[in-house]
This record gives structure tokens, C-alpha cells and sequence, in this order.
């Protein structure tokens, strides 16, 4: 389900946070589907339990997931989720553009490299 960069500066659990995150926001884990359990995501990935535990109270914290007493974590309803990545996303455009602008880049140069991610990425 989710692969680990062991050579990333990133620690672990937040690359496990950013993963499920983006599996969440796009639907891959519907609202209400369980997610793993901590015991078998650390087996899965070899790493300790309580990295799976921290990374599991950060998206509880953020209000992609929830925990049922007993049963395990469920996906929570990912709407306004979505619409806040999508904010905070476009806010950082802006402000890249911002700076790009100050250093003299031209517009015709962004527009070109926006253009090359979009067809990369699509």
C-alpha cells in the first residue's frame, strides 16, 4: 500500500502521514474504510510500532482519521480535507510566482514550466 525512502531526510512517520494522506484525498481510502492496523502496518513495512502510532495520532490530529474504541481507525469524510489542500497548495503557487516574479523570471518561463508538470504529471 505505501513504500518507505529510507534515504529521504524526511523521518518515517511523516513520510506514512503524507502517504495516507494523499491516499485519502484521492479516494483510494474511501471515508468510512478501516485503515491497517498498527501492528500489521509495522510489520508490513519492518519498522517499530510506535512510528505507525505516531504517524496514526498526527492524521487522527488532522482530521483525516478517526479511531473507534475496538474496532481500529477509520477514514474520515475528506471534502473540506480536500478543499484545504487545495488552498494551502494554490497559497504556495502564489507565493513561488510571488518570488519568481522579484527575481525577474519571466511569466512566459513559469507558464512554460507549469505547463511540462501538468503534462509529466497527467
Amino acid at each position: 500500500m505505501i513504500t518507505i525512502d529510507y534515504q529521504s531526510r524526511a523521518p518515517i512517520y511523516e513520510q506514512i502521514v503524507e502517504k495516507f494522506q494523499m491516499l485519502i484525498l484521492k479516494g483510494v481510502l474511501p471515508p468510512g474504510s478501516r485503515m491497517p492496523s498498527v501492528r500489521s502496518l509495522a510489520v508490513e513495512l519492518s519498522i517499530n510500532p510506535n512510528t505507525i502510532q505516531k504517524a496514526f495520532a498526527v492524521l487522527e490530529q488532522e482530521g483525516y482519521i478517526f479511531p473507534v474504541k475496538g474496532r481500529g481507525n477509520f477514514v474520515s469524510e475528506s471534502a473540506s480535507l480536500l478543499q484545504k489542500k487545495k488552498e494551502s497548495c494554490l497559497g504556495e503557487i502564489k507565493k513561488l510566482l510571488s518570488y519568481a516574479a522579484e527575481l525577474g523570471i519571466p511569466k512566459r518561463d513559469c507558464t512554460e514550466i507549469l505547463t511540462k508538470v501538468y503534462e509529466e504529471v497527467s
